[in-house]
């Protein structure tokens, strides 16, 4: 077997971490600030996110557009194009319209929660496996979640996405410290 993928990498890549534990343990508290700021600042953060959702959908709209014109002999011109100023169209959008965008986001966001929810339901009592109680309750928080961010709508498009964004940096950063620790405490 490779020495890269094998045992003996893993390993190797362990003993990296050990012996930058607090390197890991610095980035994760950093991350858990920068979550609890983002959290705490959800306004900002949902409409910093549609800023840069924007500038992403911008620039490849324009990258769309620039490679269909370069491949003007290609039959998918046509669409290539399209699909470029659709990009480029929403991308604008973002930005001359932050507030709005977000709101359009988080109402898709609450429809696939309380679509996914009901998959997750349907599925966990149709099919009775293993475990199925907790797809139903996994299912069923789901389908709350989304009930909750429709029942807010629109004001919840104002901080839902920065909520989730922050959510998900204060996990990353827990992550992280749980692996400085675990890294410090299997130390030779």
């Amino acid at each position: 077997m490779d020495e890269k993928y094998g045992v003996g990498y893993r390993f190797q890549q362990f003993d990296q971490i050990r012996r930058n534990w607090a390197s890991f343990m610095a980035v994760g508290i950093l991350l858990i600030i920068l979550g609890s700021a983002a959290i705490g600042f959800s306004v900002f953060t949902t409409l910093f996110s549609i800023f840069i959702l924007g500038s992403l959908l911008t620039s490849t709209g324009i990258l769309q557009i620039v490679q269909s014109f370069w491949a003007r002999k290609w039959s998918g011109l046509f669409l290539s194009a399209a699909l470029g100023i659709l990009y480029l169209v929403t991308g604008v959008i973002c930005f001359a319209r932050p507030a709005a965008s977000a709101m359009a986001l988080t109402l898709l966001i609450a429809a696939f929660s309380l679509i996914n929810g009901l998959v997750k339901m349907f599925n966990a009592t149709l099919l009775r496996f293993s475990q199925s109680g907790w797809v139903f309750l996994n299912g069923l928080i789901t389908f709350i979640l989304g009930i909750l961010i429709l029942a807010d709508w629109p004001v919840s498009g104002l901080w839902v996405i920065g909520l989730f964004v922050g959510i998900d940096i204060l996990l990353l950063g827990w992550t992280w410290v749980l692996l400085a620790l675990s890294a410090k405490e299997n130390e030779p």
